[in-house]
């Protein structure tokens, strides 16, 4: 048996591409509980550096709290398949973000990424939540 498994759900939001933009991220221990709820405007970014800013801020929050082993859960198939390897990142922020998530999986023992339908789940519904409550805050 390995280090316990912790489970991050994270979302970006966008009003506009690019415009206002936010990301979401609910923080799950190993047992369940929810651990963090974050949400978090980012200036003006397009909704694909959102859902990658709310990635970096789970795996990064993951590592804060000792975590080895962990899943992410993103509603953003883009991000997905760009960490996956399936889909190349063309332009130079998205290859800068990529970077930044191998550089943070490196420190983990073992951490997947993978993508969930929208609202699919109560914390990703939670994590957009936070990410629009972050966009409405002044």
């Amino acid at each position: 048996m390995g280090a316990p498994l912790w489970t991050a759900y994270c979302d970006g939001a966008s009003r506009g591409n690019p415009g206002p933009a936010s990301y979401g991220v609910v923080l799950c221990d190993p047992e369940g509980g929810v651990a963090a709820e974050i949400g978090e405007r980012i200036g003006t970014n397009t909704n694909q550096v959102a859902e990658y800013e709310g990635l970096i801020r789970a795996l990064t929050e993951l590592l804060k709290r000792g975590a080895t082993r962990a899943q992410v859960r993103t509603d953003s198939q883009f991000v997905v398949r760009q960490v996956s390897g399936e889909y190349r990142a063309k332009d130079a922020r998205m290859i800068a973000l990529l970077s930044r998530v191998k550089e943070l999986e490196r420190r983990f023992e073992k951490v997947d990424v993978v993508h969930i339908a929208r609202s699919s789940h109560p914390h990703n519904q939670r994590a957009d939540g936070l990410a629009n409550e972050a966009l409405d805050r002044k």
